[in-house]
């Protein structure tokens, strides 16, 4: 029988043996093509095997080679969706942590874990302007942004108790698609999430928040809370941040911002972001602009007993026996989740490893490369930029070509990666810069790329 267990020897054999396949990786990024040259059919035939009844041993790490070919790698000319770069102090982090196997439900499970999370969420919310919010890191901007509005609905419509009763919550016409999912989740219903109009740089009117308001007030009918984004997917758009919180006080209704791609920009660009402490709840990801390993997203808030009113529901066996205040705590309280990793390991590393103005200047970086693919954009006739760059989503397309079959030959040559959009109706080429390892020249590269695509596409 074989046992789980194995020496020492083997061990440190296997551990020096994994982080030289990660330093050959890492050492070879800028070599490997934007996106993989693969298929569903190519993948399926190199991963779908039946569980093995003997043991590989060492040799499943071989494996890892071609799992690399077959993935989206990490290389400075990604520059699809929002998207971290996940930067390599992070994935150490994330092998101690798995090491360590803590399960961060509580101070009396993970003491060190705990204590750490809550330390590295202070530094967040202080990062950002919102000093004092507490909170707890998470999967990502979908499951915060799902904690925040059930804790909008329990702050000024209780329902864990009774059930969801009818509601309205508001939000701009270019909300992320995680708020209209946790609307549906709580039993809202998707019908119930009001989409306020945008101006001509993407971003909601308060006066048309205004009028909803005032129209499902006429209506009869119940509005809880809104929703405020700084960083709309597609464009980058900050909403209007004080002019919403004085509406939402007002109304007496609950401020959610969903910060996920754009909220730790403040680091670096504060004054785009004045009147983010005045929200309720935050969601950040740090896999997005921290450069971290998926996942780690994060929301912060500064209702700690509405966040405990909302998620507090446990057993005896969980029931904790210290009165010290710290060692009482418990994030399942105060949270979603029962079972957590320890997430928070890899941001602990990784800020103090770098210190706070190298992540300052690297978002500054990647705003600069995003106003130089604009700028680059403006010196080619043939192009057009769709969309404001408020942040560092740059949305353009091709004056007179099919775009979306410029976008694919662009993707099989390799050489950069750009996801779509769709702009006002139109078919947007879209670059997005949350990466560490992107140079100047990188940058200069999408529209060499999409000319070249354009010229292949014509002949």
């Amino acid at each position: 029988m074989r046992d789980l267990e194995i020496s020492n020897q083997e061990l440190s054999d296997l551990a020096e043996e994994a982080v030289d396949l990660a330093k050959s990786y890492w050492a070879s990024l800028e070599e490997r093509q934007a996106y993989p040259s693969t298929s569903g059919k190519n993948t399926t035939e190199l991963f779908l095997r039946p569980w093995a009844e003997n043991a590989r041993g060492r040799d499943v790490l071989q494996d890892f080679k071609s799992i690399a070919e077959h993935a989206r790698p990490a290389t400075g000319r990604f520059f699809g969706y929002v998207l971290g770069s996940g930067e390599p102090i992070g994935a150490l982090g994330e092998l101690l942590a798995a090491v360590l196997n803590q399960n961060v439900t509580s101070w009396r499970s993970a003491p060190a874990a705990t204590s750490i999370e809550r330390t590295v969420v202070g530094w967040l919310a202080e990062a950002v302007g919102c000093a004092g919010f507490t909170g707890s890191l998470c999967g990502g901007g979908s499951m915060a942004n799902l904690m925040a509005l059930a804790m909008a609905r329990e702050a000024k419509l209780p329902a864990n108790e009774t059930g969801a009763r009818p509601c309205v919550i508001y939000a701009s016409e270019q909300v992320h698609m995680s708020i209209p999912k946790a609307v549906a989740l709580l039993g809202i219903g998707r019908k119930n999430l009001r989409l306020i109009p945008v101006d001509d740089k993407f971003r909601m009117r308060p006066d048309a928040l205004r009028a909803a308001i005032a129209a499902d007030g006429e209506a009869g009918n119940t509005p809880i809370a809104i929703v405020a984004t700084v960083g709309t997917i597609v464009s980058g758009a900050i909403d209007p941040l004080p002019e919403i919180a004085d509406i939402a006080r007002r109304e007496a209704l609950w401020m959610h911002v969903d910060g996920a791609y754009g909220g730790l920009a403040a680091l670096a660009v504060p004054e785009k972001f004045q009147g983010l402490s005045l929200a309720d709840s935050l969601s950040l990801d740090a896999h997005k602009w921290l450069y971290q390993p998926l996942d780690c997203g994060c929301l912060l808030n500064r209702h700690p007993d509405i966040a405990r009113t909302t998620f507090s529901h446990s057993d005896d066996y969980v029931r904790i026996l210290s009165e010290d205040p710290t060692e009482a705590f418990a994030f399942f309280e105060e949270s979603i989740e029962l079972s957590r990793r320890f997430r928070a390991l890899k941001l602990w590393m990784s800020l103090q490893y770098h210190g706070r103005s190298a992540y300052r200047e690297a978002i500054a970086r990647d705003l600069h490369h995003a106003q130089m693919l604009a700028r680059t954009i403006a010196t080619r006739p043939e192009l057009e930029q769709l969309a404001p760059v408020s942040l560092s989503a740059v949305c353009f397309r091709h004056r007179s070509k099919d775009n979306e079959a410029i976008l694919r030959r662009v993707i099989a040559r390799g050489r950069v990666y750009l996801s779509n959009a769709s702009i006002n109706g139109q078919f947007a080429l879209r670059a997005c810069f949350v990466n560490h390892r992107t140079t100047p020249d990188d940058v200069q590269e999408i529209v060499s790329e999409v000319i070249a695509a354009t010229d292949e596409l014509n002949h």
